[in-house]
């Protein structure tokens, strides 16, 4: 999907948004906490939309321009001026996402305004850029950059002649892309909890760089002399979330390195982390997989059988044992700045390999 949500979508052919970011990691200046619910802190980054201006850019929210559907609501391909970033008629100037929040749907104004306020405050290369927004009468939408590639998971699950696998290289690179998005979220400067890491909110341009979308759940990590934050309510999907969390509510950065190594092995294995399709005892990915994972010679059992040839056992077992790293009890797991390292290393080691 070529979208900055998790929602089954059409098929969407690559093209060059003209708005991928550069290599330079920068981030905008944080704003205070909002003090109450609806109030949208400033951003000097972000562009303020009518919702006319945004009906032009879709083509009246023209059905052909639907790209998905989520929890969320719908998804739209728009258009605007590449160089204003006002909106413009289809088919002129670059291509956008347009997320629409359905007035039904679940998901609240207030993860809408928490996608405008931690979103819209960050600067990155492997974060989905949000351009702007519109907030009008009942009319909540969200303008991002256009992600050609669409989702991780559409890759590593859909089949079809347009998402093709991808390749053992692709996936430590995706991987690797992805990780630095949640160092850079971690960050001594930045200290947010992500909360929603999955293979659908990693989405990939059109040279298959990888980004993070989708902050309606984030939460600011603890302060001071807190080694954590409480939530009332478990959000997230099933199978990605830390035990931790699950049990008692607790949030820390360390529930984002959990999830990162559920995605991680779901890319090594190339199954969801929940298939209730799959036999009995293979429900569960974690569960399944753990038992494997240890031994070099019996790693290559859970690699998805479409990297066959593409990497060792020695190289899979590798990347699983960080998986494995990730998953284990919070106190054991590493933070994301040394998995990003371990990571660089794989990375490396493999580029020398194939040159």
């Amino acid at each position: 999907m070529g979208v900055c949500l998790s929602a089954q979508v059409k098929t969407e052919l690559p093209c060059n948004t003209g708005l991928n970011s550069n290599n330079k990691v920068s981030a905008v200046s944080v704003p205070p906490t909002a003090q109450s619910e609806g109030e949208i802190l400033p951003s000097s980054t972000l562009k303020s939309y009518t919702y006319a201006e945004l009906s032009t850019a879709t083509g009246n929210f023209f059905p052909d321009n639907v790209l998905g559907e989520g929890s969320f609501g719908a998804v739209f391909k728009g258009w605007i001026d590449e160089n204003s970033f006002s909106a413009a008629k289809p088919g002129i100037g670059i291509v956008i996402a347009i997320k629409s929040l359905n007035q039904e749907s679940f998901r609240s104004h207030r993860e809408w305004l928490a996608e405008v306020n931690y979103h819209g405050r960050f600067s990155h290369p492997h974060l989905v850029r949000l351009i702007g927004y519109c907030l009008e009468n009942e009319h909540r939408l969200l303008v991002y950059e256009f992600m050609p590639r669409g989702s991780l998971e559409n890759h590593l699950f859909r089949r079809g002649s347009y998402f093709q696998p991808l390749s053992w290289s692709l996936r430590l690179k995706v991987a690797l892309d992805a990780a630095k998005g949640l160092a850079f979220l971690h960050s001594a400067e930045n200290k947010v909890i992500y909360r929603d890491f999955k293979t659908s909110n990693v989405l990939l341009d059109s040279d298959y760089n990888a980004k993070l979308s989708d902050f309606g759940l984030a939460r600011d990590g603890p302060t001071g002399d807190k080694s954590h934050i409480f939530t009332n309510t478990l959000v997230g999907n099933n199978g990605y979330a830390a035990p931790e969390y699950v049990d008692s509510g607790l949030l820390t950065t360390k529930s984002d390195v959990y999830s990162f190594g559920v995605v991680l092995l779901e890319m090594v294995c190339g199954r969801r982390v929940i298939d209730n399709n799959k036999p009995y005892g293979e429900h569960n990915l974690v569960q399944w997989a753990k038992p494997y994972l240890t031994d070099k010679r019996k790693v290559l059992r859970v690699l998805d059988s479409r990297l066959e040839g593409q990497c060792s056992s020695v190289e899979a077992y590798k990347v699983t044992s960080l998986s494995l790293k990730c998953l284990s009890e919070k106190s054991s797991r590493p933070n994301m700045d040394e998995v990003v390292s371990t990571l660089e290393q794989l990375v490396h080691k493999l580029q020398t390999r194939q040159n």
